[in-house]
């Protein structure tokens, strides 16, 4: 774990064993990313380039399947990871809810560049009921063909919240 990453866990009152049980890997953060177009709400957004390539690549056969499948998040860095925990902190939330819902800095796949958070139209973005979506019907026959995988399962065995939306490219 670098010195960055050590820094933000104390700041943000992040208990020391955090990631120890259960074991939540370290991600580097992604060096090389490349634009792909804006967000849900224009926030230009930025994948590794392999990512981007199958992103776009889902994209197509989505839409010629008649699924719209819409980019909500990308690439983050552990600054903007730290920078999420620290609003829901000034809201008054507590740190133990928030690492439910929001991995420590360093510890999120969006370091990487490979994950997306993905929403269609009709569903609010970042919400479980995205799984009664057709376009979820379709990424879960088709996601792994472009290399895609949802992380956070109902139940997954990181503790992490159920996110229906959230995808991650291991090719």
């Amino acid at each position: 774990m670098n010195d960055l990453i050590k820094e933000l866990l104390v700041e943000l009152g992040i208990p020391e064993d955090y990631g120890q049980n259960p074991k939540l890997p370290i991600y580097p953060e992604c060096k090389e990313i490349i634009e792909v177009g804006p967000n849900i709400v224009g926030k230009m957004q930025r994948l590794d380039l392999p990512t981007a390539v199958a992103w776009k690549q889902m994209i197509a056969n989505a839409t010629s399947d008649r699924i719209d499948l819409l980019l909500v998040s990308g690439f983050r860095s552990i600054e903007y990871q730290a920078e999420l925990i620290r609003k829901k902190l000034n809201l008054g939330n507590q740190i133990e809810d928030i690492l439910h819902v929001n991995v420590a800095p360093g510890f999120s796949q969006h370091h990487t560049g490979r994950a997306i958070d993905i929403a269609t139209p009709g569903f609010k973005p970042l919400q479980e009921d995205f799984e009664q979506s057709e376009a979820f019907a379709w990424l879960t026959d088709n996601a792994s063909k472009f290399g895609f995988s949802m992380t956070y399962p109902r139940d997954n065995s990181l503790l992490i919240a159920y996110e229906p939306w959230h995808w991650f490219y291991s090719n």
